[in-house]
């Protein structure tokens, strides 16, 4: 008899799992290739320096975004285009309104005849000096005592035994003179006295956020800026986030309130009809990417200089911040850019261009034009992450799944 070959169950068992490892990789293959191709988004705050840069090129092509370096030149350049406009320059010092009477206005007038009267003959309390003292007399002067008026919008009053006189564009004085010459050969020795007891024409409007809304008299004196703001009670916002308008004719000039109050020369004095705004604006800009804390940052209703703003989100991330991929996102104001750049500029509809500028914190001189170059309300300010930072991602999670996959392989194994 032949003998029969015997076959070694342990070889068959051996190899049969070992195919089945090799399978169960060539399951895992396609894990690794979605891996591979999710790995240069995975973990990302935003575009890499390279991604931004690269709009500079798209820009001459016509994008119409603006990327500019920031250097000495730029910073004070932006510096001194940004400089708000002052209440002292664009509207001046202001002087204390003129006395004169407008329409509106309500008047006063006491007409006041010497003995012997001729033309009032009613009495007139008054006292009168004595060698024994002062004494009471109702025999002091006759003369009359009007009710009082206001002026009419054709600027007239009305006056008995003097007819109709201008009153608008004359001061009480004038008006009082004037009334004396036309009763002048009627009465005896006439004497008037006008005051003013209602004030229509010089008032200041004041609206926003103060305690009470309205209008606000104005006296000779000359009341300025912060007077009125106290005689309407005051701001309901803190002064640090508030900024005030002022509204004369054509013109409006805005400016935090923070300056008006450190800033002597920007409590002008208010001028008849100006309209003064009180606004709650807490200015804001917002820190993304590479950097201490992402957040929206507040500004105290003036701007911060770079250096200050990275102060405040806790400076670049040792571990992952491009130091040369420090951004800043805003739209400019084309009276800040060069001509130059204005060519083929995408405008927004309030006649802004969008503009990056970029900031290369490596070089020693960039932190002396960081204290100089000023963060503006709504900026974002990004700071993309370093090269080796996404290369460093990209070996952890080839790592993850390589070690996964050999536990897997293992695990089919035993």
């Amino acid at each position: 008899m032949k003998n029969t070959p015997t076959i070694d169950m342990n070889f068959v068992s051996d190899r049969a799992l070992r195919g089945a490892v090799r399978r169960r990789h060539w399951q895992l293959a396609p894990l690794f290739v979605f891996a591979l191709a999710g790995c240069a988004s995975a973990g990302s705050s935003g575009p890499s320096a390279k991604s931004v840069s690269k709009i500079a090129d798209q820009a001459i092509a016509g994008s119409g975004i603006r990327v500019i370096d920031v250097t000495d030149v730029i910073a004070h350049q932006i510096l001194n285009q940004n400089r708000p406009a002052l209440f002292s320059e664009q509207l001046g010092e202001g002087n204390a309104r003129s006395p004169e009477i407008g329409p509106g206005d309500i008047i006063d007038i006491s007409i006041i005849e010497a003995p012997p009267a001729v033309l009032f003959t009613r009495s007139l309390g008054g006292t009168v000096d004595s060698p024994g003292g002062t004494v009471k007399s109702n025999t002091v002067a006759s003369g009359l005592e009007l009710p009082q008026q206001q002026i009419d919008l054709s600027g007239r009053i009305s006056v008995p035994f003097a007819g109709s006189i201008q009153a608008a564009g004359r001061t009480p004085q004038e008006i009082e003179r004037e009334i004396a010459r036309r009763l002048h050969g009627k009465a005896h020795d006439p004497q008037v006295v006008v005051r003013r007891v209602g004030n229509a024409t010089a008032t200041v409007a004041v609206l926003g956020e103060v305690q009470q809304s309205g209008r606000v008299p104005l006296t000779g004196k000359g009341e300025r800026l912060l007077e009125v703001l106290a005689s309407s009670g005051g701001t309901t916002q803190p002064i640090n986030k508030s900024v005030v308008q002022i509204t004369r004719g054509d013109r409006t000039v805005t400016l935090p309130l923070s300056t008006v109050v450190a800033d002597a020369r920007q409590n002008i004095i208010l001028q008849p009809s100006d309209v003064v705004t009180v606004a709650f604006q807490p200015y804001t800009f917002t820190a993304l990417g590479a950097i201490g804390t992402n957040s929206e940052v507040p500004l105290e209703a003036t701007s911060v200089s770079l250096s200050q703003a990275l102060g405040r989100v806790g400076g670049l991330a040792d571990n992952r911040a491009n130091v040369k991929g420090v951004f800043i996102f805003r739209f400019e104001d084309p009276a800040a850019l060069d001509p130059q750049l204005l060519v083929n500029a995408r405008t927004t509809p309030d006649g802004k261009i969008p503009v990056i500028y970029r900031v290369d914190m490596s070089d020693p001189a960039t932190l002396l034009v960081a204290q100089r170059f000023p963060i503006k309300n709504k900026d974002v300010l990004y700071v993309a992450n370093a090269p080796l930072t996404d290369f460093a991602k990209f070996v952890n999670i080839v790592a993850s799944l390589t070690f996964t996959a050999v536990n897997l392989g293992n695990t089919v194994a035993q």
